[in-house]
């Protein structure tokens, strides 16, 4: 008979701590695991470091950093082998600020401070109370004095010369903090036991979801003017912004649909017991709990709907990507679109960095 102690154990083995470098274990069970493995490999880092190699001598080595005011000679004489950065400084204040007043640019980057400063205070758990709320209005309150002006001393500035980051932060911003409360209300009202607010409702986030963003921008900017009566017109950035908004609250709702759903159903029982009304049962009990749970797909949904403000080109709205195409089209400057592009990118990219912080959001959120 075989004794109890001469059978392996197997799970223990498995738990043995692997001998020799672990780098090069993983190396070899990750990237050199066959010789068709290795080969490949190979060539991907070859091709890699030749990438690089080629990035770092175009873009650094053989760059033209500075150049005098409006003068790309330089730049020319160094065409094909080196970026021309020195367009950055010399187009930057447009590409970021459109035509707004030269003197008066301070103020577009000012507010675009503010909306950084109230991103990285809404990042803080241990700010989310109610006080925040009142913080975000009166901030956007404030942009809204330093873009238009006409008050404590500012000169007023027509909407018609906004452009660049701010319009972008602006139709971003203020179409998800209008359509959050528009996406409760109608999430709500597709759960409803009334049959016209559900209904309702149902029709419009189907009828909005439906179509795409450009279909609706083209409708507020084109077809809206023609309903109204003759002498009123609505300045077009608030048709967008108004178009953006509707365009929010259909998806928004979806998404705090969901957190709804996922709500136990203990929950609503237990707040019937406790005799609260409707209202007060959703926004004590409920919401709370719903909007925890999809915290990701709403910054994701920023996101996104942050990339989609550059379909405004189509209404002739000049946000950030606009005003870059538009920088590039001085003939001294025309030939270094790459550099122009690249530097817009590098600001979508940090803005775009939020969604780490949406992965992190999922880890607290997420139920053991």
């Amino acid at each position: 008979m075989t004794a109890i102690t001469d059978i392996p154990d197997a799970p223990r083995a498995a738990r043995r701590p692997q001998l020799g470098n672990p780098v090069l274990h993983w190396l070899r069970k990750n990237l050199f695991s066959s010789i068709p493995n290795g080969i490949i490999t190979v060539l991907l880092m070859v091709l890699l470091a030749k990438a690089i190699f080629s990035s770092v001598q175009w873009g650094i080595a053989n760059a033209v950093w500075l150049t005098p005011t409006n003068d790309s000679s330089a730049c020319r004489a160094a065409r094909g082998l080196g970026a021309c950065w020195a367009i950055v400084p010399e187009k930057y204040r447009f590409i970021l600020f459109g035509t707004y007043p030269f003197d008066e640019q301070w103020r577009p980057a000012l507010s675009v401070v503010l909306f950084i400063a109230l991103y990285y205070l809404s990042t803080r758990r241990a700010l989310w109370r109610r006080e925040l709320v009142y913080l975000w209005i009166g901030a956007l309150a404030l942009i809204s004095v330093l873009m238009w002006g006409g008050v404590l001393g500012l000169s007023f500035v027509s909407q018609d010369r906004w452009g660049g980051l701010p319009v972008t932060l602006i139709l971003a911003t203020f179409g998800l903090a209008v359509g959050f409360p528009l996406g409760i209300l109608v999430a709500l009202g597709r759960r409803s036991k009334l049959p016209a607010i559900r209904s309702l409702s149902v029709l419009y986030v189907e009828l909005i979801r439906g179509v795409p963003l450009v279909s609706l921008l083209f409708m507020a900017s084109v077809m809206f003017p023609l309903f109204m009566p003759a002498g009123f017109n609505i300045d077009k950035l608030l048709r967008a912004q108004i178009a953006i908004i509707l365009f929010a609250g259909a998806y928004l709702a979806e998404v705090i649909r969901g957190g709804l759903q996922a709500v136990p159903r203990g929950q609503y029982e237990a707040a019937d017991a406790l005799g609260l009304s409707y209202w007060r049962k959703h926004r004590l009990i409920i919401l709370p709990q719903a909007i925890r749970h999809v915290i990701p797909p709403l910054v994701n949904t920023f996101i996104a709907f942050f990339k989609d403000t550059s379909l405004v080109l189509i209404i002739g709205i000049f946000d950030l990507l606009t005003t870059a195409k538009t920088a590039i089209i001085d003939p001294a400057w025309q030939q270094f679109s790459v550099e122009v592009y690249i530097f817009v990118a590098a600001i979508y990219f940090v803005f775009f960095a939020m969604s780490r912080y949406s992965r992190s959001l999922e880890a607290p959120t997420t139920p053991k």
